[in-house]
């Protein structure tokens, strides 16, 4: 009788009684139900997790192939943009050549140019000068004699001459 007095046992049978009123109320069908429930929606979100992680891997990868395609394509922009940066400056290097030798050709054209004008100056210059020494010579000699022989001789032929 022992056995009747201690809470425990009571505690025990209460719990046992408890158990068998779940079990035939059905409470372990609605209780595995909610589980399934449950787990499916954390199957379903575990599929959903998944799927956007496969998503977001595959939009990862395709970031850097666009960024690998980009970066060829600024090396490749690069590189020509040297190339024809090279190339113009030998372009200008060899107009600034043409345009130095223009130049030299020009100015040796106006230093021939002058060269002949100064000559040409000189030129005249003496035969001016050497008309009026010979006019000096002459106006000596017409002074000194009335008539020159050569001069009497011409006039008597140009008078032959006219006739």
């Amino acid at each position: 009788m022992e056995l009747i007095t201690d809470a425990h046992f009571w505690v025990g049978v209460a719990f046992v009684v408890f158990l068998v009123i779940l079990v035939v109320g059905g409470v372990h069908r609605f209780a595995w139900k909610a589980l399934g429930e449950a787990g499916e929606k954390v199957r379903a979100q575990l599929d959903e997790a998944n799927r956007l992680r496969e998503e977001a891997q595959a939009l990862l990868a395709r970031i850097q192939s666009d960024r690998e395609q980009s970066e060829k394509l600024a090396a490749e922009i690069m590189a020509n943009a040297e190339d024809q940066a090279k190339r113009m400056q030998a372009e200008a290097q060899e107009r600034l050549a043409e345009q130095i030798e223009r130049r030299g050709q020009l100015a040796e054209r106006r230093i021939a140019t002058a060269e002949a004008q100064a000559a040409a100056e000189v030129k005249a210059a003496a035969g001016e000068l050497a008309a009026q020494m010979a006019e000096q010579v002459l106006a000596a000699r017409i002074a000194g004699a009335k008539t020159d022989p050569l001069i009497d001789t011409a006039i008597g032929q140009l008078a032959s001459k006219l006739q």
